[in-house]
């Protein structure tokens, strides 16, 4: 009679061999709505001020290719001394990829509207990309007011 007692003892006390995980996933979900509520609030209280510069003006022996952008994103494209004509992005990168195939030492410049959109800017520096080119400079007007003149 003993024998059968035993085993019962032994089944009712017999340990697991599994692993609780329910108190791990209260503790992920906690850090997680933690992480969720304080992230936005680390981005919106960064300031930016950007730095003021007194820039010289860029002298080189051939006129630069301006390609400008208004308010509206709409490019403009300036050929040296030539008045500026509306292009599209698809005509901005053809007329620019022939234009550094036969010169590609040539200056690019991207003169982008204050007031407008970084978007539209963005789009100029990609698409300049696209059209070949591997170093263009950003167009700005200095401290005083006066935009910079070249000779």
């Amino acid at each position: 009679m003993r024998t059968p007692r035993t085993s019962r003892r032994h089944k009712r006390y017999k340990l697991k061999s599994e692993i609780n995980v329910v108190p791990y996933i209260d503790v992920m979900l906690v850090l997680l709505i933690i992480f969720m509520v304080t992230t936005p609030m680390i981005n919106a209280s960064v300031d930016v001020n950007l730095p003021q510069a007194d820039a010289k003006a860029l002298h080189t022996k051939d006129e630069p290719v301006i390609v400008e952008v208004d308010h509206d994103g709409n490019f403009f494209l300036r050929k040296g001394k030539d008045d500026k004509e509306p292009v599209t992005a698809d005509q901005l990168k053809v007329e620019i990829g022939a234009i550094v195939k036969q010169n590609p030492d040539i200056s690019v410049l991207v003169a982008g509207d204050q007031s407008g959109k970084y978007n539209g800017v963005y789009q100029a520096l990609t698409d300049l990309q696209q059209a070949g080119v591997s170093k263009v400079g950003l167009m700005s007007t200095p401290e005083s007011g006066k935009p910079n003149a070249r000779p």
